[in-house]
């Protein structure tokens, strides 16, 4: 977990004031990585004043962002691979069949399963109707109390063994569904471990299913910065270094000290992140006033990084150290004051600068 303060994707820029547009440039100068140089008298663009902002400092953990749902499919049974329907990269939907097992040895066990329910169901009715023959002579006293018991004793044994035949067929039904597989909900094929002709054993991987329409993303953080997280909470969090939205599912201790894992969920139904990939979550932990600006007013040249300031003698592009970044707004850790004025080159595609709510810049 790194230590880095991040800004939440919902921080905008603070309070606009004295937006103009100016005239087009009249020429560039270049300039040395060291101090402020003259860019140009004015440069064409929206002039905004920095304002002091009070944001959410927060904490980055990184982690992985893995499928909600994921599955690993296997077999009971033992026998050779006949039919491998899906491949690697193929969308399947729940219930689809993807592979096919050799299941002749069953199909032989069935034909003796079906004449011992045969036998059984035949020594049922006799025992049935020779029970019947004796209740009655008993009643009319023409038949002992010991001869009853008998009957009723084959009667039971009869009915018991028609059971137990009954529930081998359902053994031998729930045996050869292994024979088909299955997925068990809609996903990507991610793996294939056996062609047709390879032999499967019982619990041995065959292909493996995943749904990434729901990513999970699991960070650990220390027991003081996950103490105000909830259930359902909204956290800013990137993919690949693309912000998202992650919500949390929760929070449990990670069994490793004052260490606790938080999971949180992002929705992926489009599939635009790939499960697998490397993911970071910024976790609030403290307020704190910063400097920020448009992306769009940060001008590059190399490694440098700078702003247009606008002063009384003409704009300036100055180099400043960036802090970090959301989709629309930079933090100015130095080189940069509140209060001054820069500008947003009308060659860039302008950022919305609306002013901060109350509840954020309070």
């Amino acid at each position: 977990m790194t230590s880095t303060k991040t800004l939440l994707s919902t921080v905008a820029f603070a309070a606009i004031a004295g937006l103009s547009l100016a005239g087009c440039t009249s020429g560039n100068d270049e300039h040395a990585p060291s101090g402020a140089a003259p860019a140009a008298t004015s440069v064409a663009g929206t002039a905004v004043v920095v304002r002091d902002t009070v944001i959410d400092a927060t904490i980055a953990a990184s982690g992985v962002a893995e499928p909600m749902q994921q599955a690993t499919l296997s077999t009971k049974l033992m026998g050779t691979v006949t039919a491998v329907l899906v491949h690697e990269g193929d969308v399947v939907r729940a219930g689809q069949t993807l592979l096919r097992i050799d299941a002749r040895d069953l199909t032989a066990k069935s034909a003796q399963v079906g004449a011992s329910i045969a036998d059984a169901q035949a020594m049922q009715r006799e025992a049935a109707t020779q029970a019947a023959r004796i209740r009655a002579l008993y009643a009319d006293s023409a038949a002992t109390r010991a001869q009853l018991d008998g009957v009723e004793t084959q009667l039971a044994r009869a009915e018991a063994g028609l059971r137990a035949a009954q529930a081998a067929s359902g053994e031998l039904d729930a045996m050869r569904s292994y024979a088909t597989v299955t997925a068990p909900f809609g996903g990507v094929v991610t793996f294939r471990a056996v062609d047709p002709g390879a032999f499967a054993a019982p619990g041995a991987p065959l292909i493996t299913v995943q749904d990434g329409s729901t990513l999970r993303i699991s960070v650990s953080a220390a027991g003081d910065a996950v103490r105000a997280l909830k259930r359902g909470q909204t956290l800013a969090a990137a993919i690949d270094g693309v912000p998202v939205s992650a919500v949390i599912e929760g929070v449990v201790p990670a069994g490793a000290g004052n260490l606790f894992t938080v999971n949180a969920t992002v929705a992926n139904r489009a599939g635009a992140y790939r499960s697998g990939s490397a993911a970071m979550v910024s976790i609030p932990v403290a307020r704190e006033h910063a400097v920020l600006v448009p992306n769009a007013a940060i001008v590059r040249e190399g490694d440098l990084t700078g702003v247009i300031v606008r002063s009384a003698g003409g704009d300036e592009r100055r180099w400043v150290r960036l802090g970090a970044s959301t989709a629309t707004h930079t933090a100015v850790s130095s080189g940069l004051k509140v209060g001054e004025t820069i500008v947003v080159p009308s060659s860039m595609p302008a950022t919305a600068t609306s002013a901060p709510s109350d509840k954020a810049a309070k």
